[in-house]
């Protein structure tokens, strides 16, 4: 089984749900968010830096400039990253943002995989 924390903003990209770190994101960058939620996100920001790898590709394709729609899945068994992602749902949920976590047996073609997280180009009916 695979998790997956999103918000209702759609990504111009994948032209899915963002996951929680555009989301975190767009909240640093904006005017609402106190000294103490920052130093939070910014916190989380570094421990998934520290735990979690960057994926090498976000299309389908290897080839250069190809539009990246893959999107990220927790693996069910990284209760860690799961649980700061929770952290992170907290802060964003302070600040208005509804979050929804799903789940799927099907992500869609997957791009890559590590020990913690699934990428994956979504099929028709992955619920993202």
């Amino acid at each position: 089984m695979f998790v997956r924390f999103v918000v209702s903003e759609l990504d111009p990209t994948s032209g899915r749900r963002q996951g929680l770190f555009q989301a975190a994101k767009r909240l640093k960058e904006s005017d609402d968010l106190k000294a103490g939620d920052r130093d939070r996100l910014e916190r989380l920001g570094a421990w998934f830096d520290e735990n979690l790898q960057r994926p090498l590709r976000l299309a389908m394709s290897s080839r250069p400039h190809r539009k990246a729609q893959a999107i990220s899945w927790f693996k069910d068994s990284a209760t860690a990253h799961i649980a700061k992602m929770r952290e992170l749902e907290d802060v964003l949920g302070r600040h208005g943002a509804a979050v929804q976590l799903i789940k799927a047996r099907r992500v869609g073609y997957v791009v890559y995989e590590d020990q913690f997280q699934i990428v994956a180009c979504p099929f028709g009916d992955t619920p993202a």
